[in-house]
This record gives structure tokens, sequence and C-alpha cells, in this order.
């Protein structure tokens, strides 16, 4: 028999609070006409996308995640002393170590917390959320600061007609700490390796430090495959998680898709059947696609316009680089 005593957690986890955090400087589409032979419309139609936010150099992946993290915390009605885990998925942090999780951590005034950084793409904020969910559900902290952040201009090829018009930059922070009833509902997540090659980095750093290539690496993708995957397998993925959580698509309030691209988002609500009753998250539009933050901006600036209200049923679903992908319902802060 173990002499291990069993952990002392909560009984459900659920995010209290929330916050966001978009760079001063707004991007439209006419910024991106200068490198690439397209048009507005061109974007409009095919991404939805008509503005994006790009980071200055004070506006630093750490800088940005304390400013969306000291808004979540306030907003969840604790003190950064009670964080006793910071999770941050990014896949633009450039230093391979430390974490920046750790920095962010102590810039905010946490006691010590456990700080860790993980790189899921666009997956990242759902990833984040199941971690967050067994630390609490578990017993080895209360509440879990879990950031979505990137700063994808430092990642794009602005010479590329594919991709140029698609990200932003921003960070995304929820507080996720002990409920008494389930308001974060069983993750259904995974990853298809064999499809990796469709989204990815052009070339590894390597090449570039060793003079291989001339050029930054930069993030590159096949759209047709790339569509085609999201639209048909996600949508499989999303009913799935509405199923595990027990939750019919008439029973939802919220749609919070990954904002990759408005045409996606609108072929999910079609093949899922989500009546007009569903509010559908289209932050993408004036945000553009900010990989791991896109869900928790979303879900941000939906509660702050009043569009969605506090104890709405919501289904989040991250896909992206991979391929990985996570969803899950949750009970919004």
């Amino acid at each position: 028999m173990s002499k291990i005593k069993p952990s002392k957690g909560a009984p459900y986890a659920r995010i209290l609070g929330v916050g966001g955090y978009r760079p001063t400087r707004v991007v439209p589409n006419e910024v991106i006409l200068e490198t690439i032979d397209s048009s507005d419309e061109w974007i409009r139609s095919r991404s939805g996308i008509e503005t994006r936010h790009w980071a200055n150099d004070e506006e630093t992946v750490a800088a940005m995640s304390v400013e969306a993290s000291g808004k979540a915390i306030a907003d969840a009605g604790i003190t950064a002393e009670q964080i006793g885990a910071v999770v941050v998925s990014t896949v633009s942090h450039f230093k391979q170590t430390p974490a920046v999780a750790t920095e962010i951590a102590d810039k905010l005034g946490t006691n010590k917390a456990a700080a860790f950084d993980i790189s899921a793409g666009c997956a990242g904020f759902g990833y984040g959320l199941t971690l967050a969910k067994g630390m609490i559900v578990e017993g080895s902290a209360e509440y879990v600061l879990v950031i979505g952040v990137e700063r994808l201009s430092d990642l794009t090829d602005l010479e590329d007609r594919a991709t140029a018009f698609l990200f932003g930059d921003g960070a995304g922070a929820v507080v996720v700490g002990p409920s008494k009833e389930p308001a974060i509902g069983p993750t259904v997540w995974g990853s298809e390796g064999d499809k990796s090659d469709t989204i990815k980095q052009t070339v590894p750093w390597t090449d570039y430090r060793d003079g291989e290539v001339a050029k930054f690496p930069a993030i590159t993708q096949e759209g047709q495959a790339v569509f085609r995957w999201a639209v048909f397998e996600m949508a499989k993925v999303a009913q799935q998680a509405l199923d595990a959580a027990g939750i019919s698509s008439a029973e939802l309030d919220v749609f919070i898709p990954h904002q990759a691209n408005e045409r996606i988002i609108d072929s999910m609500v079609k093949t899922l059947k989500l009546p007009e009753s569903v509010t559908v998250a289209r932050d993408v539009r004036t945000t553009g696609n900010t990989s791991a933050a896109s869900i928790p901006l979303a879900m941000e600036r939906l509660l702050a316009t009043g569009e969605v209200k506090s104890g709405d049923t919501a289904l989040v679903i991250g896909f992206g680089a991979g391929l990985v992908y996570a969803a899950t319902v949750v009970t919004l802060p």
C-alpha cells in the first residue's frame, strides 16, 4: 500500500478573470499592400482581416504579458502573491532559455510561483488551460495564471502573399482558480504530426546562423490544406468537446474559436449547425491571427463590449502548427 497522502485540491476549476493587451500600433491592410501584390478586398474576402496590431520595441513578449496578466488578476479579485503557477504559451519568445514565464512571474510580484513556457502554437491556450485545471484539482496550486502571447510580426515574411496579411501581436491572460461546480469541461486534444509541414517555420534557426539562408526565418503555411483540415476535422473535435461536456448546441451561449480566418470560423459555425442565438467571436477582423493569444483576447473583448456576460457557456477551440488542437467548454468569468 502506498504511503503517499492523497492530494487535497479543489473539486473543480473555473476561469475567474480575463485580461488582454493589444499593441498601440494599428496596421491596416494598406500597409501590407506595400510589399505584396494584392488588394484590400482580396484580403478581407479571404480572411476577414481589416487591421492588426504590431508591437514596438518596448512591447516585448514579457511586457505585453505583464499588462494582460495584471488585468486578469484584478478581474479575478485576487493578488499576484496568490498565484501558484504561471503558464505561458508562445512561439515568439526568442530566448531559448530561461522561460519568459519566470520573468513574468517576477515582474508581477508572485511569491516564487512555478513558471514555465509551452509551445503548442495556436492551441497553446487550450493546452495551458488544461494544465491549470489539473494543478488546481490536484492541489499543487490554488490559482494559476495562463497566458497566450505572441509577437508574430517578428516571424512574418512581408513578401509572402499567402501569409503577410495574417499575423498580429498581443497577449491574453486568464486566472484559473477553484470552483464548487464544473466550469471547465473535459479537454479534447491531440496532434497530427504527419501534417506538420502544412504550418511551419521556413528554416531552422541554425540555417540562418550558419549562413545557409540569408532571410530571417518566418512562418509559412499551405493555405488550402490548413483550411480543409480546420473546417472538417476541427468541427468534429469541437462537437466532441460539446459531447464530453454534456452540452448541446442549443444550450451553448458563445463560440470562441481560434481567430485564424473568418472563412474558417463561418464554415465551422455552419458545420456545427450552431443556432443564431450563439454569439460568435470575430476578433480576427481587427486583431488578426495572434496564435496562442487569440482565444483569451477574443474572450476579453466579448466580455468588455457586453456581447456576452459572466456565467455564459462558451465552446473554445484552438488549432494550428503541429498540427495540434484543443477544445473544451467553459463558463465565462
